[in-house]
């Protein structure tokens, strides 16, 4: 029963680092941010949400929370 609630419970985990903007394969922001849409799309980091390390309001245009929507390249 224990092999079977910590395989639930890694399969979780990984789900949930799969949802994570960003996460995999991910460059890490740089510590200003994204000069632009095309350098976070670049990194991998593309689409940013409010909060996501690299996110800044200057790349949202729509002002919805929602930075770099479209890939730009």
């Amino acid at each position: 029963m224990k092999q079977a609630i910590a395989g639930v419970a890694l399969g979780f985990a990984a789900v949930a680092a799969l949802a994570l903007p960003g996460a995999a394969g991910a460059d890490p922001a740089p510590p200003a941010g994204y000069e632009n849409c095309t350098a976070a799309w670049n990194a991998g980091a593309a689409p940013l949400h409010r909060g996501d390390p690299g996110y800044a309001p200057r790349l949202d245009r729509d002002n919805d929370g929602i930075a770099c929507e479209h890939d730009p390249r």
